[in-house]
């Protein structure tokens, strides 16, 4: 909520953060449709969700529905970098902002 306007509501019945209401950066799942696993979907710089699945298959994942789209999940029941989440979830915005948001952000 600290990124400029960002605003969460429910879609699709979890926990989801917007760019000023409109562009979705960031989803979080609880064992979502059974797959047992605690954490989120965020948008992803292209080529960052191969990079990392393929590196750390136990701390990210493809996740289902938006996989296909470069969308990047990250497992939170592994004790999570607290900091390296914070600079995903940045890099999340990043990739959805428009260049007013961008500036907005660089501007803090």
């Amino acid at each position: 909520m600290a990124l400029p306007e960002a605003t969460e509501r429910l879609s699709h019945g979890a926990p989801t953060w917007f760019i000023a209401g409109k562009k979705t950066f960031v989803t979080f799942h609880n064992d979502h449709h059974g797959d047992g696993i605690l954490g989120f979907w965020c948008a992803a710089p292209a080529g960052a969700q191969a990079e990392l699945v393929g590196e750390e298959p136990d701390r990210f994942y493809v996740p289902a529905y938006v996989g296909h789209r470069g969308w990047l999940g990250v497992r939170l029941e592994r004790s999570p970098d607290w900091t390296e989440v914070a600079e995903i979830i940045e890099d999340a915005y990043r990739t959805v902002a428009g260049p007013k948001h961008l500036k907005l952000l660089d501007a803090k």
